[in-house]
C-alpha cells in the first residue's frame, strides 16, 4: 500500500488459503478482475479466526470484505470421508494443518461482523456457492441453513464470480446500499419483504424441508433445474421471523473474448514470497506448468457439483490466449520443457454440447450424454486436436500431457478417431486416467454415468490403437465404493471385477456426501430427486461408526485382462466437488 500510495483498500479479500497469484486460483481472479476495474484489492490470507484484529490489517475498506473460505470446500480440505482430520494442506505453505477454521466462510463471517457491524460482507467460492440455499451437511448430519445467515454476511456471489464481483463493486462505488442491491445475476440476497421480488418460483420452506425430507428433494431438485443462466427462474427460500433468502439467477457464461481477459490479467503466476522458506504451496506446484482452457460441464455426473457451480455451457478461451500463455511458462527458469496439462473440468469439453447450447441455453430435460449421448450433440474434437498440436510445436516444449481427465463416452462418440489416436501417441506418459467410477449398470445409472459397456469399448479401442502403436500403455480407471444405489451385491462384482482384471489400486476413493449434488440429496433423503423413487443407502449400522470408511490397500489378484502391469497408484482424490478457478 505504501509502495503504490494508497491510504485504503476498497476491498479487504479475506482467503482460507495461502496466496498464490495465478489464475487457477479464485481469490487471484477476482482480485485482478477488480483490479482492472480501478479498484483497490488488499489480501488476508488465513488470518487467526481467534483474533479479531487479524481482519483489520488493512483498517475499514471503502466499500466492503470480500470472504472465500479457498480453492477447497474448507471441511472437505479438513477432513476424510471417515470424519478424520487429514495430516496435511495442499493450499497452505508447506503442507501444515490449522491454518484455517472448520466452515471458513461462516467463521471469517462472523469475525468480521464483530469487528464491523456496518461494512458488506460479500461471500463467495466453492464453499459459498454450493451452501447458497439450506444443504445437507455431512459432517454435523444436519440440514443447515443458507450460508447467508449463518455468516452474517449480506451478498454471495455464486458460481464463477467474475460478472457479478464487478457488478457489486460498480454498485457499491455509486452509492447504493449494499441491502439494495438484489437485481445482480449470479447473487443471492435476503429479504424481509416477498412483495419486492418478482418472477420468483417458491420453493419450500426451511421448516418444511426439515420436518421432511422428501420436500428437500423435492426443493433440491427444482434447484438442480433451474441452474441455467438464461432459462431459471429466481428462487425464494422462506425462513422464520419472516425472512426470505432470493437466489437470482445464475450469471451469464464468459465469451471467449471474456475468457482471454480474465486469464490475461497480470498475474505473477507465483506463490507470494513469503511462503519459500517453508517449502512453497503444494497445489501450486501441482498446476504451475499447467493451462486452463475452459470451464463449464455439461457431463451430468451425479456426485458433481460442477452444475451448481460452473455451470453445463462450457466456455473457452482462443487458442492465441493459451499459446501466449504457454510461451511465458517455457520461458520460467524451472520449466523442464513439460506442459502438466491442458483441459479443465473435463479436458475434451471444448465446445457447447450442440447448436442450441451455442446459443446460450442448456436443456432442463434432458442430459447432453445421460443415459445415452443426445442426437443433437455435437462430439467434435478437431478444435482441441488443433490447439494440443500447436502446443507440440512450441520451442522449448518437449511433451504436453492431458492430466485434468477426458470423458470417454464423448471421445468415443466423435466419429474421428483422431483425437484418441494422437492422445495415445503424445498426450501421456504410460498412463491415462479416465473415471468408470463403477462397472454396475444399476449404479452408474444413479450416477449419471454410461453403461459399463461403454467403458468396455473405450477399453478396446484403446488396447487396439496402442498396439498399432507399438506402445505399452495402461488405463487407470478412477472406482467409487458406496455411491447411493451401490448395494453389497454390486460392491462384490466390482470387487470380482478388479480382481479379474489383475489392477491393483493403492486407494478406492468411497463415496463423499458434499453439499449440493444430486448423489448427497440421494444419501441424505434415500430417494432420488429426479424421479423421487426409494435409492438403497450404504450405511454401517453400528451407531459409532455410522458412515462408510475408505477402503484402502492394494488388490493384487488375478493377472491379465486390459490393465496388467497397470498403475499401481491412484494418488488423485475423488470427492464430489470441482476444485477450480473462482
Amino acid at each position: 500500500m505504501e509502495k503504490r500510495g494508497w491510504e485504503s483498500v476498497d476491498f479487504a479479500y479475506i482467503t482460507g488459503d495461502a496466496y498464490v497469484d495465478h489464475s487457477s486460483f479464485g481469490p487471484a481472479i477476482i482480485s485482478r478482475v477488480l483490479e482492472s476495474r480501478g479498484y483497490k484489492v488488499g489480501i488476508i490470507s488465513q488470518p487467526d479466526w481467534r483474533d479479531a484484529d487479524s481482519i483489520d490489517v488493512f483498517g475499514r475498506p471503502r466499500l466492503g470484505f470480500l470472504i472465500s473460505g479457498g480453492n477447497m470446500d474448507s471441511m472437505v480440505n479438513h477432513y476424510t470421508v471417515s470424519k478424520k482430520r487429514r495430516s496435511s494442506d495442499a493450499y497452505t505453505a508447506g503442507g501444515a494443518v490449522g491454518k484455517r477454521p472448520d466452515h471458513a466462510v461462516t467463521v471469517y463471517g462472523n469475525l468480521v461482523r464483530r469487528k464491523y457491524k456496518d461494512v458488506p460482507v460479500i461471500i463467495g467460492g466453492i464453499e459459498a456457492s454450493l451452501r447458497r440455499l439450506a444443504h445437507y451437511d455431512y459432517w454435523s448430519d444436519t440440514l443447515k441453513r443458507s450460508i447467508l445467515l449463518d455468516s452474517q454476511a449480506d451478498l454471495i456471489s455464486y458460481g464463477m464470480g467474475e460478472r457479478s464481483i464487478v457488478e457489486i463493486a460498480e454498485a457499491l462505488d455509486s452509492g447504493l446500499d449494499v441491502k439494495d442491491i438484489t437485481f445482480i445475476d449470479g447473487t443471492v440476497y435476503k429479504t424481509g419483504r416477498l412483495e419486492d421480488v418478482y418472477d420468483y418460483k417458491l420453493l419450500p420452506s426451511y421448516g418444511e424441508l426439515k420436518e421432511d425430507r422428501l420436500n428437500y428433494a423435492r426443493s433440491f431438485y427444482t434447484q438442480y433445474c433451474n441452474t441455467d443462466p438464461y432459462s431459471g427462474s429466481r428462487l425464494v427460500e422462506p425462513y422464520p421471523d419472516g425472512i426470505y433468502i432470493v437466489q437470482n439467477p445464475a450469471s451469464k457464461p464468459l465469451s471467449q473474448l471474456e475468457m482471454d481477459d480474465v486469464y490475461g490479467l497480470p498475474y505473477m503466476n507465483a506463490a507470494h514470497p513469503v511462503y519459500e522458506k517453508q517449502g512453497g504451496v503444494p497445489a501450486f506446484a501441482e498446476i504451475k506448468f499447467s493451462l486452463t482452457s475452459g470451464r463449464g460441464c455439461f457431463g451430468g455426473c451425479s456426485f458433481c457439483a460442477l452444475t451448481f457451480h460452473q455451470g453445463r455451457i462450457i466456455q473457452s478461451r482462443s487458442h492465441e490466449s493459451l499459446l501466449k500463455e504457454a510461451e511465458e511458462m517455457t520461458e520460467q527458469l524451472d520449466f523442464k520443457g513439460y506442459i502438466h496439462d491442458v483441459g479443465g473440468p473435463t479436458a475434451n469439453f471444448r465446445q457447447p454440447a450442440c447448436k442450441k447450447q451455442t446459443e446460450r441455453v442448456a436443456c432442463v430435460d434432458r442430459q447432453c450424454l445421460f443415459p445415452k449421448p443426445c442426437p443433437n450433440l455435437n462430439a467434435d474434437h478437431s478444435d482441441y486436436v488443433s490447439l494440443l498440436r500447436k502446443l507440440r510445436k512450441l520451442p522449448k516444449v518437449k511433451k504436453v500431457f492431458v492430466r485434468s481427465g477426458i470423458r470417454f463416452d464423448y471421445a468415443l462418440a466423435d466419429k474421428n478417431d483422431i483425437f484418441i489416436k494422437e492422445l495415445c501417441e503424445h498426450h501421456i506418459s504410460g498412463q491415462l486416467r479416465v473415471a468408470p467410477e463403477h462397472i454396475s449398470d444399476n449404479v452408474l445409472r444413479l450416477m449419471g454415468k454410461p453403461s459399463n459397456d461403454v467403458y468396455e469399448a473405450f477399453v478396446k479401442k484403446c488396447a487396439g490403437i496402442n498396439k498399432a502403436l507399438g506402445r505399452e500403455q495402461y488405463l487407470v480407471p478412477y472406482l467409487m465404493s458406496s455411491h447411493p444405489g451401490s448395494t453389497l451385491e454390486d460392491a462384490v462384482a466390482l470387487a470380482e471385477y478388479i480382481r479379474d482384471i489383475g489392477y491393483m489400486p493403492e486407494q478406492v476413493q468411497d463415496f463423499y456426501p458434499t453439499p449440493s449434488t444430486i448423489s448427497t440429496c440421494m444419501y441424505y433423503t434415500g430417494v432420488d430427486p429426479r424421479n423421487m423413487k426409494p435409492v438403497y443407502v450404504p450405511r454401517k449400522s453400528d451407531a459409532a461408526r455410522a458412515y462408510p470408511v475408505p477402503q484402502t490397500g492394494k488388490l493384487r489378484t488375478g493377472k491379465g485382462g486390459a490393465f496388467k502391469g497397470g498403475a499401481r497408484r491412484s494418488d488423485r482424490l475423488r470427492t464430489g466437488m470441482s476444485y477450480t478457478s473462482a
